[in-house]
C-alpha cells in the first residue's frame, strides 16, 4: 500500500476515536475518507454530523460502494462489459477472501473488512449489492416498478442496512431496518430523477417503462430530450409522477430517525433534507434534467448542516450532563 497525503488533524482524530491503531489499517480508512470527500459532496456533508468514531466506518462502506459503482460504470469506457464484469468477479474474490482472512492486501477492503467486523455488519449485504451491481452490466430498462424494486433493494436499500449498525439504535435494530432500507431507496430514486439526461449516455433509463407510458414517454422520447436539453410536457408530467412518488418514499422513512441513536440523527436528518430538497430543485427547473446536473445550491447546504452541526452540539451537551 502506497502512502497517502499526509492525514489532517481531523483524520486522525476521527481513527484515534475509532479505535483505529495499526497505521496500515489508518491509511486504509484514509484512503475511503479522500474517496468520500471527492465524490460524495452531500453524503460527506452529512457524515460530519456524526461522532468521530463513527466517521471512519461510514467512509469505508462509501469507499467500496464507490469502488464497484466505478467498475461498473468506466466512465472512460477503457473496458468492455465482460472485462468489468471479470473485475468485479476480482473484487468479490478479494472480498470474500479479506472476510474469511480478517483482513486484505487491498485498502478499501481492508477498511470495509474491519468496519464489518467492528459493527457485526451482515456480509450477505455485500452479496446484495454486488447482484445489483451486475445487473448494470446488462439491464438497460426496467419494465415495471417491481423488477426496478428488486434492483434497488440490491443498489442502495442495503446501504442503508449496512449503515444501521454504525449509526445504532434506541429500539431493536430490527425495528429501524425497514426505514433505514426506505431512506436508501429514497436517495437512489432521487438519482434517478436528477441523473436521468447522464443515465441516458449509458444506455440505462432507471424509470419504470409501464410507468412513463401512461404518459406517452418512451426511451426514444427521453433520447430526443437529452439531444435538445429539454424535456417536453409529456416528460414533465412523467417527471412529476415519479417525484410525487419518490417524495412519499420521504414520508414514510422520515419516522426511522427518531429510533435511531440521538447522536446520529443529525447526520440523518440532514441527508433526508438535503436529498429531498434535490426533488424541489428539479420541480423549480421545469423538469431540466436532461441538459445539467440540478443540484441545492451551497449556502443552502451549508445552512442546513449548520443547523445540523447545533443540533449535534445540543445532544453531546446533554449527554455530557448525563441528562
Amino acid at each position: 500500500m502506497r502512502p497517502g497525503p499526509r492525514p489532517s488533524a481531523n483524520s486522525r482524530r476521527e481513527l484515534d476515536a475509532a479505535g483505529v491503531r495499526d497505521a496500515r489499517l489508518r491509511a486504509a480508512y484514509l484512503r475511503c475518507r479522500r474517496l468520500n470527500a471527492l465524490h460524495g459532496r452531500t453524503y460527506f456533508l452529512a457524515t460530519r454530523m456524526l461522532t468521530a468514531r463513527q466517521r471512519p466506518a461510514v467512509h469505508a462502506l462509501y469507499g467500496f460502494a464507490r469502488w464497484v459503482d466505478d467498475v461498473v460504470d468506466d466512465h472512460d469506457r477503457r473496458r468492455s462489459p465482460e472485462q468489468r464484469d471479470a473485475e468485479l468477479d476480482r473484487l468479490e474474490s478479494v472480498l470474500r477472501a479479506g472476510l474469511r482472512d480478517g483482513g486484505s492486501t487491498d485498502p478499501v477492503v481492508a477498511a470495509l473488512v474491519d468496519t464489518t467486523r467492528r459493527y457485526a455488519i451482515d456480509p450477505a449485504l455485500f452479496d446484495h449489492f454486488l447482484t445489483s451491481m451486475r445487473m448494470d452490466l446488462s439491464v438497460r430498462e426496467y419494465p415495471d416498478r417491481a423488477a426496478l424494486d428488486a434492483y434497488v433493494h440490491g443498489s442502495a436499500a442495503v446501504i442503508g442496512l449496512q449503515v444501521l449498525p454504525v449509526l445504532g439504535t434506541v429500539s431493536r435494530p430490527a425495528e429501524a431496518a425497514p426505514y433505514a432500507a426506505a431512506l436508501g431507496r429514497a436517495f437512489q430514486l432521487t438519482n434517478f430523477i436528477r441523473d436521468v439526461g447522464e443515465d441516458l449516455d449509458r444506455g440505462r433509463v432507471y424509470l419504470p417503462a409501464d410507468e412513463l407510458a401512461v404518459h406517452g414517454v418512451d426511451r426514444d422520447r427521453l433520447q430526443w430530450c437529452r439531444r435538445t436539453g429539454r424535456p417536453d410536457r409529456r416528460v414533465r408530467r412523467a417527471l412529476s409522477e415519479q417525484v410525487a412518488r419518490v417524495r412519499a418514499d420521504y414520508r414514510a422513512a422520515r419516522p426511522g430517525i427518531e429510533l435511531l441513536a440521538p447522536e446520529s440523527r443529525p447526520c440523518v436528518a440532514t441527508a433526508h433534507t438535503l436529498y429531498g430538497e434535490i426533488l424541489d430543485r428539479v420541480v423549480e427547473s421545469g423538469y431540466a434534467v436532461f441538459g445539467r446536473r440540478v443540484s441545492v445550491p451551497r449556502r443552502r447546504r451549508a445552512g442546513v448542516a449548520l443547523a445540523a452541526a447545533a443540533a449535534v452540539t445540543g445532544v453531546r451537551a446533554r449527554a455530557l450532563l448525563g441528562r
